[in-house]
C-alpha cells in the first residue's frame, strides 16, 4: 500500500506567500491542510477562495494558539484521516516544498521517526542568514543539544520538520510547547520517547517575508525552558526509566562541584579578610573537589553523546 504523505501550514500573516507555496507542493503529497490561526488577514478565506487544489483542506482555529498549537491541529487533522507521514512547512515561502521528498524519504525507508532541516550544512547558504539570526540559532542549537539530548542535530529552530504519523499519535499534544518553542519542545518529547531524528540539509530563502520570531526576545524564556527540560530528561532517563554508572557520574559530580567551589571561595574570601594566607589543605581540598566533579561530568557528557536513539520506533506500533 501506498504511503500516504501529509503537510501542515500554519498560517498566520502569510496571505502574500500562501498560494505560491501550495502551488509548488508535488504529487508526493496526498493532503494539504492550512490551519488559519485566527489569522488578521483571512488567510483561509483568502486560500479557499483562490486555491483550486483538492488536497487543501483549510481548518480554522476560533483564538490564536500560536505556530505550535497550528501545527498540533495539522497533525490531528492528518492522524484522523489515516495519513503516514506528516510534514510540516511554513507559509511564508522560505521552505521549499519541493524539498518534501528529502525529507519524508528517511522516514519512508526506515531510518528515522522525525527528520529536521538544518541550514547549517553548507556555509555558502550560511552566508544567506542574517547575522543576528545566525548567532542566535547558534546559541540556541548549544542549549538544544542539553535539553533535548540529541547532540547531533543543529539549528533547533528550523520549523521544516517531519514526522512519523505513528510517532506523532503517542505524542501528548496537550503538553507540547504551543509558540515558538515548538520545535524545540517536540524534540525534547521525541528522545523521551526514544525516536530517531535525523537533520536534513537545506537552505532557506530571506526574501519580502517577515518572520514573526525575534531572538532577543525569546533568549530568555527559551533559556528556561530548556533548563526545566534539561532537568526532567535527566531524570527520566537516567533515574525513573534507567539507572546506570552514567547516573552516578552525574550525581557524585555535581555533589562534588556543589561543596567544593562555595567551599572554596568562602575560605578565600576569609583568609583574604584576615590578611592571612589559606591553608594549603583547604586549597587542596577545594581544588580537588572542583577537578574530580568536572571529569565525572565529562564522562557523564560523553555517555549521554553516545546514548542517543539509534534505533527507529515507528515499526514497533501497530497500524
Amino acid at each position: 500500500m501506498q504511503n500516504r504523505v501529509a503537510v501542515v501550514i500554519p498560517s498566520y500573516r502569510v496571505k502574500d506567500h500562501i498560494l505560491n507555496v501550495l502551488a509548488r507542493i508535488g504529487d508526493e503529497v496526498a493532503r494539504i491542510y492550512v490551519v488559519d490561526d485566527r489569522c488578521p488577514d483571512g488567510s483561509g478565506d483568502f486560500v479557499e477562495a483562490h486555491c483550486t487544489d483538492a488536497r487543501v483542506k483549510v481548518i480554522r482555529h476560533a483564538e490564536n494558539q500560536g505556530v505550535g498549537g497550528a501545527v498540533m491541529t495539522g497533525y490531528q487533522a492528518a492522524i484522523d484521516e489515516g495519513m503516514d507521514v506528516i510534514v510540516k512547512v511554513d507559509g511564508d515561502g522560505q521552505m521549499k516544498p519541493e524539498l518534501i521528498p528529502l525529507f519524508i524519504g528517511p522516514i519512508l525507508a526506515g531510518q528515522a521517526d522525525y527528520t529536521k532541516g538544518n541550514r547549517f550544512y553548507d556555509l555558502t547558504h550560511i552566508r544567506q542568514m542574517p547575522t543576528l539570526r545566525l548567532i542566535g540559532n547558534a546559541g540556541l542549537s548549544f542549549m538544544a543539544k542539553l535539553s533535548t539530548g540529541y547532540w547531533h542535530l543543529f539549528d533547533p529552530t528550523n520549523g521544516y520538520t517531519a514526522i512519523h504519523a505513528k510517532v506523532a499519535k503517542r505524542i501528548d499534544f496537550s503538553k507540547v510547547s504551543r509558540r515558538y518553542f515548538f520545535e524545540t519542545d517536540m524534540l525534547f518529547r521525541l528522545n523521551i520517547g526514544r525516536a530517531v531524528a535525523v537533520d536534513v540539509p537545506m537552505d532557506a530563502h530571506y526574501g519580502d517575508e517577515t518572520s514573526n520570531l525575534r531572538i532577543g526576545q525569546v533568549l530568555g524564556e527559551f533559556t528556561v525552558k530548556h533548563a526545566r527540560n534539561l532537568a526532567k530528561r535527566l531524570f527520566y532517563n537516567y533515574f525513573l526509566r534507567d539507572m546506570t554508572v552514567a547516573s552516578l557520574e552525574l550525581v557524585f559530580g555535581m555533589l562534588l562541584l556543589a561543596f567544593g567551589i562555595p567551599f572554596g571561595l568562602y575560605h578565600w574570601i576569609h583568609s583574604a579578610s584576615l590578611n592571612v594566607p589559606t591553608p594549603l589543605g583547604t586549597i587542596m581540598l577545594a581544588a580537588l573537589s572542583v577537578m574530580f566533579g568536572v571529569q565525572l561530568l565529562l564522562a557523564f557528557v560523553s555517555f549521554d553523546v553516545a546514548n542517543q536513539p539509534q534505533r527507529p520506533i515507528h515499526n514497533d506500533f501497530p497500524d
